[in-house]
Parts: C-alpha cells; structure tokens; sequence
C-alpha cells in the first residue's frame, strides 16, 4: 500500500501528486497509474475516498473525483486525455501515444469509447447503479451509494436500458481491433508498440471480468459489482480481450495491484 500524502502538505509539494482512489481496482485510478509506471514517473500519492464528500479535495484542485495529476503549481488535471498529455510532456519517452497521423486518429477515439463520457466505464457505471437501486438487481452496493452516484453521474433509467447494447458495441470494435491488428503480426491495439490503449483497456476490463484475487485483492463486495452479469455484454467479451490484458499486465506492469 502506497503511503499517502494528506491533503495539507501535498498542497505544499513541488513535483507531481496524483490523487488516487483508496481502494485496488477502479480503472480511472489504474489507467493513471499505469501510464506512469510505464513512464518511470515518480509522483506522491494522495489518498481519494470513495462515495464520500471530498470537501478538501475539491477545495484544493476543483474536483472530487480521482484521478487527479497536480504539477507544481499547475492547473489540476482530472481528465484522461489532460492527465496522459502531462505524462507525455514529463516523460516524452516511451511515448504511449502513437505518432503516426492514422494511428493516433483512431487511438484518440477508441481512447475515448474506453474511458470517456458515454464510453465503456460510463455505461457500465449506469448499470451498476441501476442494479443498486433495484431491490431485485442483486447487487452489493447499498441503495444509498446508489443514489448518491445516480446524482453525481445523471443516471437516468432510459440510459441505463441503453447501456448493455452500448458496452457490447465497444467490446466488438475493441475485438475487432485486436484480431485485426493480429492478423498484420501486431501484439497491440494501435499501432506495432504499446500505447496507453492498450493500458487503458487492461484497466477498464476490470468492470467485465476482474483480474483473479491473488493479482488484484480487492474487496469482495466490489468485486462482485464489477463482474458482469449481463448476457449482451458477456456474449460481445471476447477471451482474447483479456488474454490481451492479462498479457499487458504480465509485460508492462505490476502485479499484484495494491490501492
């Protein structure tokens, strides 16, 4: 376990601080850190609770949600196009986005399907509240969290009737990608070299099917509501996807995962 900073002295530090959920497992927190790992850029952990109110964090960087990268005394960067932006300028090399015009075309938009607004985790986050606040969803998140995340994130039932056929359709292009990239004798998602991609999709498959216990120990509780049930989206995982992770884990990063 990291040993996080609190919030009163890292609003004192120089150097990068990356504000990080205290809990092994969400893919935000993940993707970031493992765009770092792989960067070999240190940084001081500070510590995001999740489902409470983070009056001081907000206070310090505008925002509640983690991750967050805080530079100096630069803006507080919380998305993951602004935080992967400020590795590269950190760390330029390895580059984790793709140089190639073509490439970083289609890397930037299936970036996008993964972490953005309306993407995999997105839509995957509606279903989990949907299944919080349904009396007979199953789920292990108490209806209370439920509602404090169907405010926070605008869940709405029309969305959440979407969102299967939505997280389907980005697993078959994310499929499709990978067998295409294969048949050119590519290990990759984009392009012939890792690319944040291809950590991101490592990170977020955590909300499909999550990495065996012994890798990532997370709470049991949150295991079961990141585990898929729903039949589209389990039909539309392709075992190579997360052959594909499991392979970017065992290769670039490290295991087991800690919060």
């Amino acid at each position: 376990m990291p040993d996080y900073v609190p919030i009163e002295i890292a609003k004192t530090m120089k150097g990068l601080r990356l504000v990080l959920t205290a809990i092994p497992g969400p893919p935000w927190t993940e993707a970031a850190k493992a765009v770092f790992h792989v960067k070999r850029i240190r940084y001081a952990s500070v510590a995001q609770q999740p489902v409470v109110t983070n009056d001081a964090l907000r206070a310090w960087t505008g925002h509640e949600n983690a991750p967050i990268a805080v530079y100096d005394d630069e803006r507080a960067r919380a998305g993951w196009a602004e935080i992967l932006f400020l590795a590269e300028r950190l760390a330029p090399e390895p580059s984790l986005i793709p140089a190639a015009a073509d490439d970083r075309v289609r890397f930037f938009g299936l970036a996008h399907e993964i972490c953005g607004e309306d993407g995999l985790g997105w839509n995957r986050r509606h279903l989990m509240v949907r299944d919080a606040l349904n009396p007979g969803g199953g789920s292990a998140v108490s209806r209370e969290i439920g509602e404090y995340l169907a405010v926070r994130y605008g869940y709405g039932e029309a969305a959440a009737r979407r969102a299967p056929s939505r997280v389907a359709e980005i697993l078959r292009v994310l499929s499709a990608t990978l067998r295409a990239q294969a048949e050119r004798g590519r290990r990759f998602l984009v392009g012939d070299q890792l690319s944040a991609l291809d950590l991101y999709w490592a990170a977020f498959a955590a909300l499909l099917e999550p990495l065996p216990q012994s890798d990532c120990p997370m709470p049991d509780w949150l295991r079961k509501t990141y585990t898929v049930q729903d039949s589209a989206i389990r039909s539309a995982l392709d075992p190579k996807l997360l052959e594909h992770r499991d392979r970017i884990y065992r290769d670039h990063l490290e295991l087991p995962i800690v919060a």
